[in-house]
């Protein structure tokens, strides 16, 4: 048992954070039993869901968990789970074309009321600013 009074509080630290980790792993197991059982493309997302979750909460490295991602998708093509298409790429597609029109003209206005960038400088104008500069400190010394 420790003594000092840091000590103390790193032990009872440790102890939550194992009990925390524990319940995260227990999950991803869970998830991953039951898409092994009957597997489906929505399953398989919530396991991948996992992954990413353990990683956010620095559980598992990045690289770890993709490598099982990989094996899990790997998997579900020799059992021929039909992989749909992400939700994030169909409501991208969707959502422009059921906008109103009065949210366009907004947009444009928005757009409209932006700085304009920058110029780029080519080799032409880099050229003719050169010679700019000669010819004014050509006249300012003939001065």
């Amino acid at each position: 048992m420790p003594i000092i009074k840091s000590a103390k509080k790193a032990a009872r630290q440790a102890t939550k954070r194992r009990a925390n980790n524990q319940a995260i792993k227990k999950v991803i197991r869970n998830a991953l039993k039951d898409f092994r059982n009957k597997p489906t493309a929505e399953k398989m997302a919530i396991v991948q869901s996992e992954y990413d979750k353990a990683v956010k909460k620095g559980l598992m490295k990045k690289n770890t968990a993709s490598r099982r991602k990989a094996a899990l998708a790997k998997w579900a093509k020799e059992h021929n789970v039909k992989i749909a298409a992400s939700k994030k790429a169909t409501t991208a597609k969707a959502a422009p074309a059921k906008k109103a029109p009065a949210a366009k003209t907004t947009e444009v206005k928005k757009a409209a009321a932006k700085k304009p960038a920058a110029k780029k400088t080519t080799a032409k104008t880099a050229t003719k600013k050169a010679a700019a500069k000669k010819t004014t400190t050509k006249k300012a010394a003939e001065k």
